[in-house]
Protein backbone atom coordinates (compact mmCIF):
# COMPACT_ATOMS: atom_id res chain seq x y z
CA UNK A 1 0.00 0.00 0.00
CA UNK A 2 1.53 3.31 -1.07
CA UNK A 3 1.43 6.29 1.27
CA UNK A 4 0.82 9.75 -0.08
CA UNK A 5 2.57 12.98 0.80
CA UNK A 6 -0.69 14.26 2.30
CA UNK A 7 -0.53 11.57 5.00
CA UNK A 8 3.11 12.35 5.80
CA UNK A 9 4.36 9.32 3.93
CA UNK A 10 6.64 8.87 1.00
CA UNK A 11 6.07 9.65 -2.65
CA UNK A 12 3.05 7.91 -4.16
CA UNK A 13 5.14 5.70 -6.41
CA UNK A 14 6.57 3.35 -3.78
CA UNK A 15 7.09 0.76 -6.49
CA UNK A 16 10.11 2.76 -7.67
CA UNK A 17 12.32 1.35 -4.94
CA UNK A 18 15.85 0.09 -5.34
CA UNK A 19 16.30 -3.65 -5.44
CA UNK A 20 19.51 -5.59 -5.18
CA UNK A 21 18.73 -9.25 -5.44
CA UNK A 22 15.62 -9.63 -3.31
CA UNK A 23 16.46 -6.90 -0.81
CA UNK A 24 14.34 -3.77 -0.92
CA UNK A 25 16.45 -0.84 0.29
CA UNK A 26 13.70 1.77 0.35
CA UNK A 27 12.86 4.90 -1.56
CA UNK A 28 15.75 6.39 -3.50
CA UNK A 29 17.11 9.10 -1.18
CA UNK A 30 17.23 11.53 -4.11
CA UNK A 31 13.42 11.35 -4.30
CA UNK A 32 12.93 12.32 -0.64
CA UNK A 33 12.34 15.94 0.26
CA UNK A 34 14.62 17.46 2.92
CA UNK A 35 12.21 16.74 5.78
CA UNK A 36 11.75 13.11 4.75
CA UNK A 37 15.50 12.66 4.35
CA UNK A 38 16.13 13.98 7.87
CA UNK A 39 13.45 11.69 9.29
CA UNK A 40 15.01 8.68 7.54
CA UNK A 41 18.47 9.65 8.85
CA UNK A 42 17.16 10.05 12.40
CA UNK A 43 15.48 6.65 12.24
CA UNK A 44 18.45 4.79 10.81
CA UNK A 45 20.84 6.33 13.35
CA UNK A 46 18.44 5.49 16.19
CA UNK A 47 18.25 1.82 15.11
CA UNK A 48 21.98 1.45 14.36
CA UNK A 49 23.08 0.12 17.75
CA UNK A 50 20.46 -2.62 17.93
CA UNK A 51 21.14 -3.67 14.35
CA UNK A 52 24.85 -3.91 15.05
CA UNK A 53 24.37 -5.92 18.24
CA UNK A 54 21.41 -8.12 17.36
CA UNK A 55 20.79 -8.03 13.60
CA UNK A 56 21.68 -10.81 11.23
CA UNK A 57 24.59 -10.32 8.84
CA UNK A 58 22.08 -9.62 6.07
CA UNK A 59 20.26 -7.04 8.22
CA UNK A 60 23.54 -5.33 9.09
CA UNK A 61 24.61 -5.30 5.45
CA UNK A 62 21.28 -3.78 4.37
CA UNK A 63 21.50 -1.24 7.20
CA UNK A 64 25.03 -0.25 6.13
CA UNK A 65 23.96 0.18 2.51
CA UNK A 66 20.89 2.23 3.38
CA UNK A 67 22.78 4.41 5.84
CA UNK A 68 25.46 5.11 3.23
CA UNK A 69 22.79 6.05 0.67
CA UNK A 70 21.01 8.41 3.05
CA UNK A 71 24.17 10.00 4.42
CA UNK A 72 25.58 10.39 0.90
CA UNK A 73 22.44 12.20 -0.20
CA UNK A 74 22.56 14.47 2.85
CA UNK A 75 26.19 15.36 2.15
CA UNK A 76 25.42 15.94 -1.55
CA UNK A 77 22.68 18.40 -0.59
CA UNK A 78 24.70 20.08 2.16
CA UNK A 79 28.30 20.38 0.97
CA UNK A 80 28.88 23.47 3.13
CA UNK A 81 27.24 22.20 6.30
CA UNK A 82 28.37 23.69 9.60
CA UNK A 83 31.22 21.77 11.20
CA UNK A 84 31.69 22.23 14.95
CA UNK A 85 35.32 22.92 15.85
CA UNK A 86 35.19 20.23 18.54
CA UNK A 87 34.38 17.64 15.86
CA UNK A 88 37.66 18.15 13.97
CA UNK A 89 41.04 16.53 14.65
CA UNK A 90 42.39 19.79 15.97
CA UNK A 91 39.38 20.20 18.24
CA UNK A 92 39.80 16.66 19.53
CA UNK A 93 43.48 17.33 20.27
CA UNK A 94 42.51 20.47 22.17
CA UNK A 95 40.13 18.42 24.34
CA UNK A 96 42.81 15.89 25.22
CA UNK A 97 45.42 18.52 26.08
CA UNK A 98 43.01 20.57 28.16
CA UNK A 99 43.27 23.66 25.94
CA UNK A 100 40.21 25.91 25.85
CA UNK A 101 37.91 25.35 22.87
Amino acid sequence: MALSRSTGGYPDRMTDHDERGTTMTGVDPGRLDDQQLMKELETIHRTRHDTLLYGSNDALRAHNERMAQLEGEYLRRNPRRTVASGRTREGARDRTTGSPA
